[in-house]
């Protein structure tokens, strides 16, 4: 079989090319920009062909497509920080958008019809009411960002795509992931970042933090690895499935738990007007009963394992 990944070299493109290497009888091609640092899978280096791509791009997305000519394609190459969409919009909608548009162009010109699982994300449902906890699939989107709108637009042209083409598209809305490997720029891995540079006297005892009030629905990468996989297997094509631990966990209470976690006593909390949002969520949950009777999956890494894990990954990474 084989597997290409988009963005291999990003957080989940990483840990997934890890998951997809150790099945059998399994080829891993990648794709990643040109110029991106590729220290996140400097460890698979002669397991998996590298293919450099900006996805942006037409003809370059169009060579890779007929090189590879996939069974599987997991998209998850793109811009995924919420705060930088605010801060540079039309990038985002551009870079999300277009790799969509040019993936699925040149999956259908070149008359294959490979499974491609896509990377959504729970900023699409956006401004949830409290009566609509936990969220359900078909609940109404209401995006609060540029990047929720970026996502939103990739799922309905992946939908789109099904419709028109007969693409073997499965629409993913992935929660929270922590893990190590984090980028530093989201929460749970900017706080043990913090903490880790606090532990090796690179930084005062305090940690800047934004809103501590918000809840949000965390799940482990290596259970969203397993669950990228099983969509490719048993999900059906054009419909969108959430993966989530359907547990709200605040904001404050994951830094209460890295901070139990740190070798320093005393750290001190200070909110920084940076990191606030334009626009919050106060609650995300979802509910996750779908993809579960769908393909036979559920979490199974506690999430203080997760936290642990995210902790040592900056201790040996700093």
């Amino acid at each position: 079989m084989k597997i290409l990944i988009t963005g291999v070299t990003g957080f989940v493109g990483s840990h997934l090319a890890e998951y997809c290497l150790a099945k059998p009888h399994v080829k891993v091609y990648g794709t990643f920009l040109v110029k991106k640092e590729i220290k996140n899978i400097e460890h698979l280096k002669g397991k998996m062909t590298l293919l450099g791509c900006d996805l942006t791009k037409k003809e370059p997305v169009k060579k890779v497509i007929l090189k590879v000519k996939p069974d599987n394609i997991f998209h998850l190459a793109g811009q995924s920080q919420v705060s930088f969409s605010w801060d540079d919009p039309e990038k985002t909608l551009i870079n999300n958008v277009a790799s969509d548009l040019n993936l699925f162009e040149a999956v259908k010109n070149a008359k294959i019809n490979p499974v491609v699982v896509t990377a959504g994300s729970s900023e699409e449902y956006g401004a949830v009411l409290k009566n609509e906890l936990p969220i359900k699939e078909n609940n109404e989107l209401r995006p609060l960002s540029p990047y929720a709108v970026s996502k939103i637009t990739q799922e309905k042209l992946a939908f789109q795509y099904y419709q028109s083409y007969g693409l073997k598209t499965v629409l993913m809305r992935f929660f929270n992931t922590e893990g190590p490997r984090r980028g530093e720029h989201f929460v749970a891995s900017s706080f043990a970042k913090q903490i880790v540079q606090i532990e090796k006297g690179r930084q005062k005892p305090v940690i800047l933090v934004g809103n501590l009030d918000a809840k949000r629905d965390f799940i482990d990468v290596r259970d969203v690895t397993r669950a990228y996989w099983l969509a490719s297997q048993r999900c059906k094509f054009g419909q969108s499935y959430n993966v989530c631990s359907g547990k709200a966990r605040s904001i404050k209470s994951v830094l209460h738990l890295l901070m139990s976690l740190s070798k320093v006593k005393n750290i001190k909390v200070r909110q920084d007007p940076k990191r606030m949002r334009p626009s919050d969520i106060p609650v995300i949950v979802g509910d996750n009963a779908k993809f579960k009777q769908q393909a036979g999956w559920k979490p199974v890494i506690p999430f203080e394992k997760t936290m642990e894990d995210l902790l040592q990954y900056w201790r040996e990474n700093t």
